[in-house]
């Protein structure tokens, strides 16, 4: 069922940047498959994030048979850049941010929506404690930084990078243009890794949104190579500074009540 003459509930954002290679092993076409089934109205808004390889015109191809599935294409200016593009275009009551690999597949939505007639605002995925296709380093990283995080942040929540996140549009319209990412001149280059999450879901809490998270279904299908200009390790050890600077910057900038009227 697509969302073609009808109210939309639900707007699933993707953003995109130099991921031809999951295009290509038909990711579109199983979030397709998915949402078609589905009873209510939807609609798929994938944004081209400035992309440098063959995303742009494969999606394009991929999506000209697919009715409610639509392309945006913004000036490259990051992955918070991309979402909130795509926020600005939605039209459904409830939005859900996912990646273009589906690590985290699209049926996992069921999981979440049934949360929101119990008066949540956001409801976000988790990938739990498992981490399917986290190599030992990353899984210990993972730990480390789940600690670090709660110390200062977000006590109550356990995996804030999980890249499968709802919340109701209104929510997502109002917190988004909040983000620090928004208020810095210099914009990324090339592939950047985010933690971005970490001061969004901050903000939801404090503005005094209720957050529900669920553990989700997660293995690593990424095959992109936007993210293979370095081994994994040091690529590893990149994340981990700009997720712990990330933690840093928020804690001061509440300490200094720069979210106080969040």
């Amino acid at each position: 069922m697509s969302s073609a003459g009808t109210s939309v509930y639900l707007s699933v954002v993707i953003p995109c940047y130099n991921e031809a290679r999951n295009l290509e092993r038909g990711v579109l076409e199983e979030v397709h498959q998915f949402l078609r089934r589905q009873p209510y109205p939807w609609e798929v808004i994938v944004v081209d994030d400035g992309s440098t390889d063959d995303s742009r015109p494969l999606v394009q191809a991929l999506i000209a048979d697919k009715a409610g599935f639509s392309l945006l294409s913004i000036v490259h200016g990051g992955k918070p850049a991309a979402v909130w593009a795509g926020i600005q275009a939605a039209q459904g009551e409830i939005v859900l941010f996912t990646d273009m690999d589906q690590s985290t597949p699209i049926h996992e939505v069921d999981k979440l929506l049934p949360w929101y007639d119990q008066d949540f605002q956001v409801v976000i995925g988790s990938r739990g404690a498992a981490r399917e296709g986290f190599n030992l380093m990353r899984k210990l990283g993972s730990l480390i930084f789940r600690g670090l995080r709660s110390l200062f942040l977000l006590r109550d929540i356990n995996d804030t990078q999980c890249g499968f996140k709802t919340c109701r549009r209104h929510v997502a319209l109002e917190t988004f243009p909040r983000l620090q990412f928004f208020k810095q001149a210099e914009r990324p280059s090339g592939w950047k890794v985010s933690a971005y999450d970490v001061e969004l879901l901050f903000i939801m809490e404090k503005a005094g949104y209720a957050i529900k998270e669920i553990v989700v279904e997660w293995q690593n299908r990424d095959v992109s190579v936007t993210k293979g200009q370095q081994s994994d390790f040091l690529r590893y050890l990149n994340e981990s500074l700009e997720m712990a600077r990330e933690i840093l910057r928020v804690k001061r900038n509440e300490m200094r009540g720069m979210y106080d009227n969040a």
